[in-house]
């Protein structure tokens, strides 16, 4: 069959076509762009990922624009004169496996250039390029690389890089343009990330100022644990003590506080201070102290809602203790026996604090033999989104006794680092240990 010869007047035509389909890629790729730049800004704005997913979100944003084969992040030290880090992107297992051994690059060769010379850096001969340093054995050939400077309040960063178009073209000014500004627009992340997080580490240092060193309690034994929940943000109320009253009884409480803000753990400090200060100067049952410090926090303060579970140990039967305690709507005590048995204290809860004064507290009572502990947990340590609290209890009660064994701080940390709730609040653990027989 013939031919169909074209005409000299389609050509323009022909022309037109193929450039209409090239503003129609771009602008393809221009509203890719958006939506992977608004899901990058989502990411920071939603507090949804930590610095070092957000750098490889970057990277694979970056690919993903272009349409690269590689990527790569490179930080810089503090005083900009090497990589710290490199966040290398679109490796396969083989390829990792051939560079195995091999050190990220330092920032030499063209990624030195681009460190020395902050500006877009297109290279469509890596090896021929003036500045190539070459490549290790085992890494992938590369041909193109495409780079811009990522810098936050006018300091460089680092550097965003790509190579290698799928397609097997050069990079372009259109990518160029998309590279530049995604390094622009990382860099206002990547700032907001970074001062979130000194933030967020500065509310946990704030909140666990606040919290006490235990004192020395002998002849008890005490140890106390706070965790802050993995929700980035997150500052919670959860708060304990334990002190000698002057009757020879050992003092011991845990509370958390409604509310995950700097508001709940000032009330949680406030909170604190008053039942520390009662605790001394009123010689009553657990459930008179509570009450009392109910009006008190009622009449003075504004406090949120807050749960509390207020304990002593005192001399009983000779040879051992009486656990005598008070709960206001929180979690019972979990009783470990020398001989490794567990059991839960479990008594009707009364009210938390701050909802009505005027209702009844009451007190209950268990024999403590000696060398046993006593362990107080807030709800942190067993709420689990998948499961209901009685799971998560026993669970708990499991994991005492598989770490009985431990001296009692490490006890205590053992407990936070196997908890078995999902990590989502705020969690405190205090245990206090009768003395040995």
């Amino acid at each position: 069959m013939a031919r169909k010869q074209r005409k000299p007047q389609d050509l323009p035509r022909l022309r037109l076509g193929a450039e209409l389909e090239r503003i129609a890629e771009q602008l393809t790729s221009l509203a890719r762009a958006q939506d992977r730049l608004h899901d990058l800004y989502e990411a920071v704005l939603g507090r949804d990922v930590d610095l070092p997913v957000l750098l490889r979100l970057i990277v694979e944003t970056a690919m993903e624009l272009v349409g690269a084969r590689y990527g790569a992040l490179g930080v810089l030290n503090e005083s900009g004169e090497y990589l710290a880090q490199f966040i290398p992107v679109g490796l396969s297992e083989q390829e990792r496996a051939d560079l195995a051994g091999v050190n990220f690059p330092r920032g030499r060769g063209l990624l030195g250039y681009l460190t020395a010379h902050p500006e877009p850096l297109r290279v469509d001969n890596v090896p021929g390029h003036p500045d190539s340093a070459g490549f290790p054995p085992g890494h992938p050939p590369m041909r193109t690389l495409l780079g811009a400077t990522v810098s936050i309040r006018g300091k460089t960063y680092g550097q965003l890089y790509v190579s290698e178009r799928r397609d097997g073209r050069p990079f372009d000014s259109h990518d160029e343009d998309m590279i530049v500004a995604l390094a622009g627009a990382a860099g206002l992340a990547i700032d907001d990330a970074r001062l979130y997080e000194q933030t967020r580490l500065d509310a946990e240092q704030f909140q666990r100022l606040l919290l006490p060193r235990l004192p020395d309690v002998r002849p008890f034994d005490a140890a106390a644990v706070y965790r802050p929940a993995i929700t980035p943000g997150h500052l919670g109320g959860d708060w304990y003590d334990a002190l000698l009253v002057p009757d020879q009884a050992c003092a011991a409480v845990i509370g958390d506080v409604t509310g995950h803000d700097l508001q709940a753990a000032a009330a949680m400090a406030q909170i604190r201070n008053m039942l520390r200060a009662l605790l001394f100067d009123q010689r009553t049952p657990p459930s008179a102290v509570l009450t009392h410090l109910d009006r008190s926090l009622q009449a003075i303060t504004d406090n949120p809602l807050t749960t509390a579970c207020l304990a002593r140990i005192e001399p009983g039967a000779p040879g051992s203790w009486r656990l005598r305690w008070s709960t206001a709507g929180h979690p019972p005590p979990l009783l470990l026996t020398p001989d490794r048995r567990t059991r839960y204290l479990n008594a009707d809860p009364d009210l938390p604090l701050g909802v009505d004064t005027t209702r009844p507290r009451h007190d209950h009572a268990h024999p403590v033999p000696a060398g046993a502990t006593v362990i107080f947990f807030t709800d942190g340590l067993i709420e689990h989104h998948g499961h209901t609290l009685d799971v998560g209890l026993e669970r708990l009660a499991a994991l005492v006794i598989e770490h009985a064994g431990l001296p009692l701080q490490e006890f205590v940390q053992a407990l936070a680092d196997h908890h078995p709730s999902d990590g989502h609040d705020d969690m405190a653990v205090l245990a206090l240990r009768t003395p040995p027989a």
